[in-house]
């Protein structure tokens, strides 16, 4: 059986075959009509479409048509495990005669004859389930569990067990099928997940597990059917710290000897599960970005930790030899291919937007593809080798779905013992490397910030699978003490000898005009200070706020002394008040203001200058504008009050000291009346 790939786009479909020739499979004709789904059959014999009138049934090999139902506006299909039925969905209606519209039917292939049908309101889990051997079909409705004979449909339900508040069933694979049931929390009541025996459906459940934080789950069963894995998810999360909720994960053996919680060592959401063709491993990838990748055995014992990197996707080729990590969705779309054997990395692919990615049946090939709607350009499926090498190509405009033809283990070569060698690549890798744009240098790893540069990156700035400091709980670095490093730029008892403001260094205000140094003694010009004005008696440490709070408040009061004549102004000289007290020039520097204290001052008082004339004229028009704004606000209660609106009694306090307001006015304006409101 030879390999094969089948596409759907918005106006094409398609059958391709696969390595080494990539063409078009010979007797396959587009149909010209956009279809709404495809699918092959599990065993790979057979291939189906819908289309908006119709459904075709093809022989996969030679795309040969075998049956075509005339059933209208199908949304899904799918075929039994063998090939033998192909059930179909439509989108329900209201009938005109008010019966219900049996909208889930289920076909004969060989025959195309309509066999049964069911009304099915759901699109979610919507297609009957069966086991194996298609000697037992199994459909939910209704929290009541229906059991049929595919080979006797007319014969009806042959058993039927009724689960209170069941929410989903899945049926495993293996020859000895069990149905596991998933019963939803309600009123308090915990969730569960209950495993029948499906010939012993009445008695009781053989394995069982109570959880609470499940809304809903997923259960994935190996390969023999003898385990699952139960995936939990609540639609909140009470913690904050996802918005997809919560998620935990549960083993349950089917024969009810085993059962267990998978304890992961790190917080946040499962991203994906996969089991092992040999169903006694699997692989979980959780965690919070960059999430970390863990192999266990069948009694969830660790076999093998792959560290932490930024992906969300995990699955094994069908021998069960490869193990892929990938990164997909909003992700980079970084894809690792490791060695089961060896556990060691055979390469890495970069496979960006990928929307959908598949082993080939062979275990040597990797589909990846760009979907629509998720993104509209670039759309196309790839090929490559598992070695690294891209082999195939092939762009195709608004593409919905695409994959491998299924082909059992058996029929296919057995994976060797080494990692085979790649095949030389196909035309159209050379065709769209010569036509497509040239690659721009991407930077290497995650953004840092500039201060985080370098070839000494601090710990704390790298990623954690780089080396980083790992992520812990809080603000700290796990021992008490804040994660973030020092820097120089801070202002705390930690800052450097010789920044701003510490170690008598003036500080520097962005956009201020540079200053000149000011000498001490008798002779320093105005605002200047004697030597050690910069720093404190602290010997450097930086100032608190208290100390120049206090500062500014001995600056006016010096201020207030060199105004009450306290020395001789005809000679610009200020005698010193009592004791060891100092005063201050009234021209107050940014110096001053961030800690001058101590310094020797001239013992002759500054003459008024210039600036403070305008500072005081400044203050005198400032509340000169403010008196105008009361007066306005007075005359603006009296038009109220002429109005007949009622004012409170604030309002008519504020009224009555209309007087008072305009005698300070007048008195400001020197005569002058001010300017009236």
């Amino acid at each position: 059986m030879s390999s094969q790939i089948a596409f759907r786009a918005q106006k094409r479909l398609g059958l391709v075959h696969g390595s080494p020739a990539y063409s078009p499979v010979h007797g396959f004709s587009d149909p010209g009509v956009p279809a709404r789904t495809c699918q092959y059959s599990n065993d790979g014999r057979l291939f189906a479409y819908a289309l908006p009138s119709s459904v075709r049934i093809l022989q996969a090999e030679n795309a040969i048509l075998l049956q075509e139902l005339n059933i209208p506006n199908v949304v899904e299909l799918n075929f039994s495990p063998r090939g033998t039925y192909l059930s179909t969905w439509e989108r329900p209606v209201k009938l005109e005669d008010g019966a219900q519209h049996k909208n889930l039917r289920v076909f004969s292939v060989s025959t195309g004859e309509e066999l049964i049908a069911f009304s099915q309101k759901s699109q979610e889990n919507w297609d009957i389930q069966y086991t194996v051997s298609e000697s037992h079909a199994v459909r939910l409705v209704a929290q009541e569990i229906q059991v049929f004979r595919p080979a006797e449909w007319s014969k009806g339900i042959i058993d039927k067990l009724r689960v209170e508040n069941a929410a989903m069933l899945s049926v495993s694979p293996g020859l000895n099928p069990s149905i596991a049931v998933f019963v939803a929390e309600k009123k308090g009541a915990p969730a569960s997940v209950k495993i029948y025996g499906l010939l012993a459906l009445s008695a009781t459940p053989t394995s069982s597990k109570t959880f609470f934080k499940a809304d809903r789950t997923q259960i994935k069963w190996n390969d023999l059917g003898t385990q699952a894995l139960i995936i939990t998810q609540t639609e909140v999360d009470n913690s904050n710290m996802s918005y997809y909720g919560e998620t935990s994960l549960y083993l349950l053996s089917a024969a009810g000897n085993f059962d267990c919680r998978v304890t992961l060592d790190k917080d946040g959401p499962i991203h994906d599960v996969a089991w092992s063709p040999n169903s006694k491993e699997f692989g979980v990838v959780y965690g919070y970005m960059p999430a970390k990748a863990m192999l266990f055995d069948s009694r969830v014992r660790t076999l093998y930790d792959f560290g932490s990197s930024p992906i969300n996707t995990i699955s094994f080729n069908p021998q069960g030899r490869l193990i892929l990590l990938a990164g997909f969705g909003n992700l980079a779309g970084k894809t690792d291919i490791i060695d089961r054997r060896s556990l060691t990395k055979i390469c890495t692919i970069d496979a960006p937007n990928t929307s959908y990615c598949s082993w080939s049946p062979c275990g040597r090939f990797l589909l990846t593809a760009v979907l629509s709607p998720r993104l509209r350009v670039d759309n196309g499926i790839k090929v490559w080798h598992c070695s690294g090498p891209l082999v195939h190509v092939q762009p195709i405009d608004e593409l919905y779905q695409a994959g491998w033809r299924p082909t059992p283990v058996d029929q296919v070569p057995a994976f060797p013992q080494t990692i085979p060698q790649a095949p030389p690549p196909s035309e159209s890798v050379s065709s769209v490397g010569a036509n497509g744009k040239p690659a721009s240098a991407k930077p290497a790893g995650a953004y840092r910030p500039p201060g985080a540069r370098g070839l000494a990156t601090p710990a704390i700035f790298k990623r954690e699978d780089e080396g980083g400091t790992p992520v812990r709980g809080g603000t700290g670095n796990g021992n008490g003490t804040n994660g973030t490093p020092t820097r120089g730029y801070g202002r705390g008892a930690g800052t450097p000898q010789g920044a701003n403001g510490v170690n008598g260094g003036r500080r520097h205000v962005p956009g201020a005009p540079p200053r000149t140094p000011s000498t001490g003694g008798a002779g320093a010009p105005s605002g200047g200070a004697g030597p050690g004005a910069g720093s404190n008696p602290a010997g450097g440490a930086t100032e608190t706020a208290g100390e120049k709070k206090r500062k500014k408040k001995d600056a006016k009061k010096g201020k207030a002394a060199a105004s009450g004549g306290g020395g001789d102004v005809s000679s610009g000289a200020a005698t010193p008040t009592g004791g060891g007290d100092t005063t201050i020039s009234a021209r107050l520097s940014i110096d001053v203001a961030n800690g001058l204290n101590g310094a020797a001052l001239c013992p002759t008082a500054q003459p008024t200058t210039p600036k403070e004339n305008a500072d005081s004229m400044d203050m005198a028009s400032k509340k000169i504008r403010n008196l105008n704004k009361k007066l306005k606000a007075i005359d603006e209660l009296k038009e109220k009050a002429k109005r007949g609106d009622h004012l409170e009694a604030t309002q008519l306090k504020k009224i009555e000291g209309e007087a008072d307001i305009r005698k300070e006015l007048v008195l400001l304006t020197g005569g002058g009346g001010g300017a009236a409101a």
